[in-house]
């Protein structure tokens, strides 16, 4: 089944957008998921000394960068940036 969107001039970028926004998403749950196992690992198995809050830590700093990078996208180093390095290149490499 054809969706009817599937000629808007748009829709490439849109779908790859979506599709980056599911990987956060499943990166997000992933992070609460485990998290969440090792916070009640922790309790049990070591309930004197937590340690889970580095690996919260840690894991959160690279969430937050993938979520930076989502919202980012049109910035410095975002698509229209690597289109243009790669323009760039091919454009050397084609005057050699």
């Amino acid at each position: 089944m054809d969706h009817p969107l599937k000629d808007h001039p748009l829709y490439p970028e849109a779908r790859r957008h979506v599709k980056e926004l599911r990987g956060f998403y499943g990166h997000a749950l992933s992070y609460v998921v485990v998290i969440g196992g090792l916070v009640l690992l922790n309790a049990f198995a070591s309930p004197g000394r937590w340690w889970v809050q580095w690996a919260a830590f840690g894991w959160g700093l690279g969430l937050a960068a993938h979520g930076l990078s989502m919202l980012t996208r049109g910035s410095a180093f975002g698509r229209a940036w690597e289109e243009r390095k790669i323009r760039e290149y091919l454009e050397r490499a084609g005057s050699r």
